[in-house]
């Protein structure tokens, strides 16, 4: 009775933290995303070595269904040693707003520098970021500038990947799924913790205010998570932007070498968040990962097998009902298959994140 209490407790906490993560995410795409084509707003993309990228980028801005003079975008080359620059510089003329700038004399290393020194030339006293190897659609800056007219500092939206069959796009998929409902669930509850570059935005004047990348410079990456850390610590106003028309797409990486440099990145940017989110986030985690265990256990002790079924069916109960949302699509096989693999690597991304070391390509 003494064991059986503790675990009955824990599999009702369990599953009121999931059901207040489910009503949430219904809450935050329930939310009307207002439109805008007024807001005078700059993109800005830094590109290292994205030959086979940047066009299809160019491509896809063009498309963009906005007034022309009421946005501009500037590509920065971060130092390509492949054809990105005259790609750029071919895909872009006779483009009045367009322009492209070379990487010099940054002040802060990797791809932060490139983004500050293009941030510093825009023109424009709003920002949108994405990455050279994104597809952004045609009402992207509609919907932003309506969420900035309300009064916004810093937003983000939703990146997801193109879905396909290889091993590697579905772990990546399926962990963006995951990771995106908690990080807007978060957001609407108003504990923000972390955006990805891939679609985000600020005003010029609350990037002055957090002194640019200059406070991020503990990892090479964070550009996105730790400028958000900044705006966080400076109580600014922070909201996600969640119409599908607002999505920006992009692949997912080919190999699980590519994959795993990638995710160490992201983890290590992940060890410099606020103290309040390390616990947040350590808490479900680690109350995830024991009940994924709770099978292993139940060797010794034959009840723990409870939460084992109790986290397969909440999980399949959220991604179920979340991921049209989010622009997938699994089946209940591979949710439950996925699912597993994703607190796995959970662990082990950590341990790998741990003894590499990061590089901007």
């Amino acid at each position: 009775m003494i064991v059986s209490l503790p675990l009955l407790i824990s599999v009702i906490l369990f599953i009121v933290l999931n059901i207040l993560l489910l009503i949430t995410v219904n809450q935050t795409f329930n939310t009307f995303t207002p439109h805008n084509k007024d807001l005078p707003v700059s993109i800005i993309i830094a590109a290292k070595n994205e030959e086979n990228n940047i066009r299809n980028l160019i491509k896809a801005l063009k498309e963009i269904d906005y007034p022309a003079d009421n946005f501009e975008v500037i590509i920065i080359d971060d130092n390509s040693n492949d054809g990105t620059l005259p790609e750029i510089q071919k895909s872009i003329e006779n483009s009045f707003n367009f322009k492209v700038l070379k990487a010099e004399n940054k002040l802060l290393p990797g791809k932060k520098g490139a983004l500050e020194i293009a941030i510093g030339k825009a023109k424009f006293p709003f920002i949108l970021i994405t990455d050279a190897d994104c597809i952004p659609p045609r009402n992207w800056i509609d919907y932003f500038a309506g969420k900035f007219s309300e009064g916004y500092h810093f937003l983000f939206g939703h990146a997801p990947f193109y879905q396909d069959k290889q091993l590697v796009n579905k772990i990546s998929c399926f962990e963006n799924l995951r990771n995106s409902i908690l990080t807007f669930s978060a957001c609407t509850l108003g504990i923000p913790y972390s955006a990805s570059a891939r679609n985000m935005g600020f005003k010029v004047e609350s990037f002055k205010k957090l002194q640019g990348y200059l406070n991020t410079s503990e990892t090479l990456s964070g550009d996105d998570d730790l400028l958000l850390r900044e705006a966080v610590k400076h109580k600014m106003k922070i909201g996600v932007v969640t119409n599908k028309n607002s999505f920006v797409y992009s692949y997912t990486k080919t190999n699980f070498k590519d994959y795993f440099d990638q995710k160490s990145r992201h983890i290590k940017s992940s060890l410099h968040y606020l103290p309040s989110r390390q616990l947040l986030l350590a808490f479900w985690h680690l109350i995830n990962i024991a009940f994924v265990f709770g099978i292993i256990f139940s060797v010794w002790y034959p009840p723990l097998i409870v939460l084992f079924f109790v986290k397969i069916i909440t999980d399949l109960v959220i991604i179920k009902s979340s991921q049209s949302k989010f622009g997938y699509d699994f089946s209940t096989v591979q949710i439950v298959f996925y699912q597993l693999f994703f607190e796995a690597l959970i662990i082990i991304n950590f341990i790998i994140s741990l003894l590499r070391k990061d590089k901007w390509k």
